[in-house]
């Protein structure tokens, strides 16, 4: 492993960050993120509620058996949950002790890392989010980058090699108890059924510290890529590589299978890589992103039919509920979806399904009033007055995708690009990032 990105490895590493770690205020912080995130109980069955009525004594329970380097996690809870697909995304829930050790040490390692993770990275860092991924990809799209290396990895989360992810995090971190407690947390094992399985490979999906790891892992892949002189966007396992042309586009896919390949040992999911021209929709993070004339952002037709889903279950004909109480237990959900869709450019989309939304309620008024009232006739005002809360007004008070801003630099060069795109400053040990691709 250390053949190949040796040169990676910082030459000042952090030393001597257990007892940060360990430390009392920490913990404390810990804590309250944990609460503050809720979730469900891991495979002790204590919720956050019984943890913190003993809250004084667990804490110092943990910070004694840390500092002694005597803590041992216990193995995560397997559940599933459905995905849009029909098939179960596993999760495994950790324990709230567990939760408290692993946003501890998130608080600690995490800013080590943020100052090495590229601009292209967006998924599950502070201050990023997927609107600002979607931005990045309109903003490359207007600077000529219409076409894109689409994938997600197989079976990431199950597939990572506990040791080339120790690897990694070594370059940055030195201190052999903080890798050891990354170490007992991958090697924890899972609760299946009644069976405690060992977990030699792989890192579960919904521990508080999963996520980070993932970061660290792929940042290898973002700055090869970059070396090479390709621009990425990526959230978590999931990638756009933008080119200007399809020829370019397929070096890439050869490239990234490669890199995952040799380097890190995983594979690109076939079924989700493919290379497209911009022109005929790319779809990424929910967004469907596509360019005739102006580059047009709007929610998948997989999104709109989930959004559809979720107001049918809510509006269901057969319950008994007053049209104020459907319109209040709806609102959330318009919200939550509404609020994650905002910076679309595609208004028309939502003034539809703000249509279909109303003619829902109509269909829950007319079963309430038996007769008397014309499905089609009732106004949408009528729900406006009670307080139904419609996507286009959330669309119009939030801001939507803006125009591409350049910056000082070769007018169009892929320098400027990308400091125009991410606000981030050339970092040593990365100016090949920027090279063209020949």
């Amino acid at each position: 492993m250390r053949r190949w990105n040796e040169k990676y490895h910082a030459k000042y590493k952090k030393h001597s960050l257990i007892d940060q770690v360990y430390e009392p205020r920490n913990l404390e912080e810990a804590f309250k993120a944990v609460k503050a995130n809720h979730g469900a109980p891991g495979m002790d069955g204590e919720t956050i509620e019984q943890f913190e009525q003993h809250k004084e004594l667990r804490l110092a329970e943990l910070h004694r058996t840390l500092k002694e380097g005597s803590y041992r996690p216990s193995p995560v809870l397997r559940v599933f949950i459905p995905k849009a697909d029909g098939r179960k995304r596993p999760l495994g829930i950790p324990t709230v002790r567990d939760r408290v050790v692993q946003q501890a040490l998130k608080n600690v390692i995490e800013p080590i890392f943020e100052e090495i993770f590229l601009a292209g990275s967006y998924g599950y860092r502070p201050g990023k989010s997927a609107q600002q991924a979607i931005v990045r990809v309109t903003g490359l799209i207007n600077a000529g980058y219409r076409w894109v290396m689409e994938t997600d990895i197989q079976s990431f989360f199950d597939k990572v090699e506990h040791d080339i992810l120790l690897d990694l995090a070594n370059e940055q971190v030195s201190d052999g108890r903080v890798l050891k407690l990354i170490r007992r947390f991958l090697e924890s094992g899972v609760l299946v059924g009644e069976e405690i399985q060992e977990t030699p490979i792989g890192t579960p999906q919904g521990g508080v510290i999963s996520p980070l790891l993932a970061n660290i892992m792929l940042n290898h892949l973002d700055r090869r890529m970059g070396e090479e002189g390709y621009i990425i966007t990526r959230y978590a396992d999931d990638l756009l590589v933008h080119c200007k042309t399809s020829w370019e586009a397929e070096k890439a896919l050869d490239k990234a299978r490669e890199i995952l390949g040799k380097e890190l040992h995983l594979e690109l999911k076939p079924e989700k890589t493919r290379i497209a021209q911009v022109s005929t929709g790319v779809d990424f993070l929910g967004f469907r992103i596509g360019r005739t004339g102006q580059v047009t952002v709007r929610p998948t037709n997989e999104a709109m039919d989930d959004y559809k889903q979720a107001v049918r279950e809510k509006t269901h004909r057969g319950r008994t509920l007053s049209i104020k109480v459907v319109i209040r237990n709806l609102n959330p959900t318009i919200r939550g979806w509404g609020n994650y869709y905002s910076i679309s450019n595609c208004t028309t989309w939502y003034k539809k399904i703000d249509a279909w939304t109303k003619v829902r309620l109509r269909s829950v008024v007319l079963k309430r009033k038996a007769h008397g009232w014309d499905l089609m006739t009732l106004p949408g005002s009528y729900f406006d007055e009670m307080g139904l809360c419609t996507l286009a007004s959330i669309v119009k008070g939030n801001p939507r995708i803006p125009p591409l801003k350049r910056v000082s630099g070769s007018k169009g060069s892929r320098a400027s690009l990308l400091v125009g795109m991410t606000n981030a400053r050339p970092r040593a040990g990365y100016g090949k990032s920027v090279r063209p691709v020949l």
